[in-house]
């Protein structure tokens, strides 16, 4: 439901518009004068708003102006019944979304408004259609490592040289062959991603190279793969280690010849491909263990550019955290959160097994649950796992039938409420819905008192 804003000092107008408004179903507020409105555009986000020009304490030309200077969004439509030619061209110069005179006629009013809140639409839209695109291909971080990355590209980029990502899961390796795609040769050409660790090992080969009709029982048709595909692009193997031994000698005789032959075909296939690929695994170690081919990982491996953990990076953190809430807040439409400094201090000095994609994840949850100003105890409410003791991770080994694990988990929850309301069993016995003499029973045959 579109939220509107009304701020006029005539309750009669003021009632009118919100009676008429209301009808058409949008959530009205009002404000009286330019004061109170003001206040009210700044901390609600709202979708539209329709202003009065005449008003005491603060009148609507310069609540217009305050709105411009604070950078706010909402289309403000100003009103008057002292209205001109001059009057509106100077209220549209300064930003307002439209003029209407007093008293306001009742379809011009419903037109505008319409209009302004498919105006609030389109901006929503396209910030997020621009904070997709511009997210897509930026780095962020200025420790010395993620300059020297940054680096390495710009001077890897241009060339064809085959490139070789690697790091954990969810350090930003896809971004970093998106950058090398992005700064090269190839940019007009498309670039095609395949994830090998997803695609079954029995049809990894007909994804890359592709098929004939009838290469086997569900070839119905002729498919072009993925190296026809990138033709005069860039191929990104991503998680290249679990890539099966047979498909490893294809890809191998493909950089070698640049020729591809589609599975079930006879016919070599020249291609123009840059390949570069990423991987979480050790390689090498794969390799002493007969699970990679050295041959093929000297041929991926021109140019190596290692990922470091978020764990390594730690003072980029803030950075991170501060883009992601606000690429977060404009893709929620919500007005844009803040960090105190104890907040992002603790931020630091937590561990991140998931890198960048858990701290993405975090601040994600922070936006949804957290108050305007992210401190310290909403950090460890919502982002700190709090680790399993060695009691509740053999909790289930502690007991042989179900009845004796019931009584365990039934005491602990009723303890658990009655610490929770300092041991008042009338209000514990209502939030778990039960009668308070029954209560007591379970007090007494768990022998519980305030003492545990």
């Amino acid at each position: 439901m579109s939220k509107i804003l009304i701020i006029d000092d005539e309750k009669t107008i003021r009632n009118t518009l919100k009676d008429i408004l209301e009808y058409e179903g949008y959530e009205i507020h009002l404000a009286e004068d330019g004061i109170s409105g003001f206040e009210k555009l700044k901390n609600i986000s709202f979708d539209a708003c329709l202003c009065d020009i005449k008003m005491p304490k603060m009148d609507g030309m310069e609540l217009l102006e305050k709105a411009i200077l604070s950078e706010l969004e909402t289309p403000i439509i100003m009103i008057s019944a002292h209205g001109s030619i001059e009057t509106a061209v100077e209220a549209v110069k300064k930003g307002a979304y439209d003029f209407i005179q007093k008293p306001p006629d009742l379809n011009r009013v419903l037109i505008t408004v319409r209009n302004a809140l498919e105006k609030t639409n389109l901006v929503t839209e396209t910030k997020i259609l621009r904070r997709r695109v511009s997210k897509t291909n930026e780095i962020i971080g200025e420790t010395p490592v993620i300059q020297k990355i940054k680096e390495t590209i710009d001077r890897v980029a241009p060339t064809d040289a085959r490139v070789l990502i690697t790091g954990n899961n969810g350090t930003g390796k896809e971004l970093v062959a998106k950058w090398l795609h992005e700064k090269s040769a190839r940019k007009e050409g498309p670039v095609i991603e395949v994830n090998c660790a997803a695609i079954p090992s029995e049809l990894i080969e007909s994804e890359l190279f592709g098929h004939e009709k009838g290469a086997f029982t569900s070839a119905i048709k002729q498919r072009i793969g993925k190296f026809e595909q990138a033709n005069g692009g860039t191929l990104f193997l991503d998680e290249i280690g679990d890539m099966s031994q047979s498909a490893q000698s294809k890809v191998l005789r493909a950089l070698q010849e640049n020729k591809i032959m589609r599975v079930g075909g006879d016919k070599e296939i020249p291609v123009d491909v840059r390949v570069i690929a990423a991987t979480n695994k050790d390689l090498l170690k794969e390799i002493d263990e007969n699970r990679f081919r050295m041959d093929l990982y000297h041929r991926l491996s021109v140019i190596l550019i290692h990922i470091p953990s978020l764990d390594e990076r730690k003072d980029d953190i803030p950075l991170l955290a501060e883009r992601f809430l606000t690429e977060i807040c404009e893709e929620y439409a919500v007005t844009k959160k803040q960090f105190t400094p104890k907040a992002i201090k603790l931020l630091k000095e937590m561990e991140w097994p998931g890198n960048i994609r858990e701290l993405h994840n975090v601040i994600e949850r922070l936006v949804i649950l957290s108050s305007d100003k992210i401190n310290e105890e909403e950090i460890e409410l919502y982002a700190m796992k709090k680790p399993a003791t060695a009691s509740e991770l053999n909790i289930y080994d502690r007991f042989e039938k179900f009845q004796e694990f019931k009584e365990y988990a039934e005491k602990e929850f009723i303890k658990t409420k009655l610490n929770k309301f300092n041991w008042n069993v009338t209000k514990a016995a209502d939030s778990i819905d039960i009668q308070r003499s029954h209560l007591y029973n379970k007090m007494e045959r768990y022998n519980l008192s305030r003492k545990d």
